[in-house]
């Protein structure tokens, strides 16, 4: 008995489309690239760049601008107790003041980061060595106790984005076994329960974010809605080229420079620049806003976020009516090559 060959075959197998595989190759290529040079690139040599402290009086404030240069920026207090308000708030990494003729007092806050006050330590370290003062410290905004090395905001943002990229991908690739409609509902269910189950695991459970529980899950569904109607978006306009997109913006970029590994101030200036306005740094800067300096600055990285997600939404929507357009009107445009008659037929 003797059977025929595969090629040969009724059903014979497509041949491989080397488009295909190549598109997919050079994607990922360009993926892996982007993720090793940014994520080492921005580790390289970090500096501060205008690192920003408060110091009491002018002569020390002229003194700290003229020693330091850009990497700080100076404010000038007329009180101690003006400084640490700042710090308390956010507004300044440390305050600086002569509290005696060769004593300079440095209290800073720990909760910007071990990059970011390690790093005003060290610049104020230096000017008291080099005035020969005797430096005296006192954290004034200390991290969590369950978060000593003040990772655990990045890592809960990165699962977020992640996790809603991933299924905004999925529902994309799915997109002719599901309606549009349940394709959205998913994505804004899916934000609002890992918005309230991220908040649970790092808010009261592990105890590694201290942002109030309703602030921290509603930032973390409004970065979750943001990140997959972004994702969904770009896919539905700009196919496999729009999720690659959005792997480069939303996943690495967004989350290398989102302020949590290292510090906004101690990013290069292209990354301080797109830093706040991309969801995963908004999120960064939300949950440390409420969880340590009393929400001040959290408002404008939820509208950043609330942005992301109603532009998303819409563009998602935009293509869907523009594809229901362009199908209407091939559909009222008789082909000639097929009979008249058969335009009757589904």
């Amino acid at each position: 008995m003797s059977f025929p060959h595969p090629a040969r075959a009724g059903n014979a197998a497509p041949g491989t489309q080397h488009s295909a595989w190549i598109a997919l190759v050079l994607t990922g290529l360009i993926i892996g690239t982007a993720f090793i040079a940014i994520y080492v690139g921005i580790q390289r040599s970090p500096a501060p760049l205008h690192l920003p402290l408060a110091v009491v009086g002018e002569p020390l404030a002229t003194a700290t601008q003229k020693g330091l240069g850009d990497a700080v920026t100076v404010t000038e207090v007329t009180s101690l107790s003006e400084g640490t308000q700042m710090v308390q708030n956010g507004a300044a990494v440390a305050a600086v003041a002569l509290t005696a003729p060769t004593t300079l007092q440095f209290d800073y806050a720990g909760a910007k980061g071990l990059s970011e006050s390690g790093a005003a330590r060290a610049l104020v370290h230096g000017v008291a060595d080099h005035a020969g003062l005797t430096l005296q410290e006192k954290d004034l905004v200390p991290l969590a106790q369950y978060d000593s090395r003040g990772l655990s905001a990045f890592y809960v943002v990165f699962g977020v984005t992640l996790s809603s990229f991933v299924l905004a991908q999925g529902l994309t690739g799915a997109a002719d076994k599901i309606r549009l409609r349940h394709r959205l509902y998913a994505m804004g269910g899916f934000a609002v329960l890992i918005g309230v189950v991220g908040a649970t695991i790092a808010g009261p459970i592990l105890g590694a974010l201290t942002a109030p529980w309703p602030l921290l899950a509603a930032t973390l569904a409004l970065l979750s809605a943001s990140v997959a109607f972004t994702t969904k978006a770009l896919g539905a306009w700009l196919g496999p080229a729009g999720i690659a997109l959005a792997v480069i913006t939303l996943t690495i970029v967004g989350n290398a420079v989102s302020g949590a590994t290292i510090g906004y101030d101690i990013l290069p200036s292209w990354g301080q620049a797109v830093s706040a306005i991309l969801p995963p740094g908004a999120a960064v800067r939300a949950v440390n806003d409420y969880g340590y300096f009393n929400g001040t600055a959290a408002w404008s990285s939820l509208g950043v976020l609330a942005l992301w997600a109603a532009a998303g939404f819409g563009l998602v929507l935009l293509c869907s009516v523009a594809r229901v357009n362009r199908t209407k009107s091939a559909e009222s445009q008789p082909n000639p090559e097929i009979p008249e008659a058969d335009l009757t037929h589904p």
